[in-house]
């Protein structure tokens, strides 16, 4: 393992900075966590907050003093805007949309004073050193936000979709795997957990009547199933007859496999013995095949 760098050695000490000055301020400021919080989802160095900064930010939403917090922070970032300050607007958008759909409904007339602003960014222009076109998406999130503003349909439509999903997540926990952008009706849900139940009950010893009635095979679905083979007693009788004949007859014979029988020109085709248990001796007669070139 080699030394590490300047760099790293450069961003280690700028977050050991940045994690006391945290701790400073929390001990000797009036600034809570949540305020912290939202500073860093929003500050001008990371790519944006996670999916678990911003649920904790909207349920915090709710309460009014972290509300306050909250949107103090992002009036502030979003005042800044410019073409240095354009990452920290940028991510302040990406708090705002979330707030709008998943936060109090007074978010939608706490940003109209910032539209202006965010119209601005509609016109941001900016790729990186690798070809990212990072203008492109500051004007597609600076578009949604406004859309979201003018508290239409699509405000809406985008809380009732975050409503239906944070109920499935919360009722159903790990058995709701649907994807979320389509949320279960209760119908679904309760036809899954059925099915789910009906099938780990085939696992399991300790079940009830109905689910042993539900998985009992009913007549008529008797040919969904193999049925096993059943030996021919008459096979067996012919091969018991093919084991008792004389060999030098059993090498001139022609045997017919299809038939079961054997079959010799000029000679005569025996019946069964007296003896045998499957035959009638009333009934037993011999056939003689006459040879056609007899003199």
């Amino acid at each position: 393992m080699g030394t590490p760098s300047f760099l790293e050695l450069k961003k280690q000490a700028s977050f050991f900075f940045k994690e006391k000055l945290k701790t400073a301020r929390l001990a000797l400021t009036d600034v809570t966590p949540l305020q912290l919080m939202t500073e860093e989802a929003t500050d001008g160095e990371s790519c944006g907050p996670n999916t678990q900064t911003l649920g904790s930010i909207s349920k915090a939403a709710f309460e009014f003093e972290d509300y306050l917090a909250i949107v103090e922070v992002l009036h502030k970032r979003l005042a800044k805007f410019d073409k240095r300050n354009w990452r920290m607007a940028y991510n302040s958008l990406i708090v705002v949309e979330h707030l709008l759909t998943h936060g109090p409904e007074s978010v939608s007339d706490e940003f109209q004073g910032d539209i202006d602003v965010i119209s601005q960014m509609q016109t941001f222009q900016q790729i990186d050193e690798k070809g990212f076109n990072w203008g492109l998406a500051v004007r597609k999130k600076a578009e949604k936000v406004l859309k979201l503003l003018e508290k239409g349909e699509l405000l809406k439509e985008e809380r009732k979709r975050a409503r239906e999903l944070s109920r499935g997540i919360q009722g159903f926990g790990s058995f709701n795997h649907k994807s979320s952008s389509h949320s279960l009706s209760e119908h679904e849900v309760l036809q899954e957990s059925t099915v789910y139940r009906k099938c780990n009950s085939n696992f399991t010893k300790n079940y009830d009547e109905d689910d042993q009635e539900n998985t009992m095979v009913s007549p008529n679905d008797a040919n969904l199933f193999p049925q096993p083979l059943v030996a021919d007693p008459s096979e067996e009788s012919r091969t018991g007859m093919k084991e008792n004949m004389d060999p030098e007859d059993d090498e001139n014979t022609e045997v017919n496999p299809l038939l079961g029988f054997s079959k010799k020109e000029g000679q005569e085709l025996a019946g069964e013995d007296e003896n045998h248990p499957f035959t009638d001796g009333e009934s037993k007669h011999t056939v003689v095949l006459l040879d056609e070139n007899t003199d």
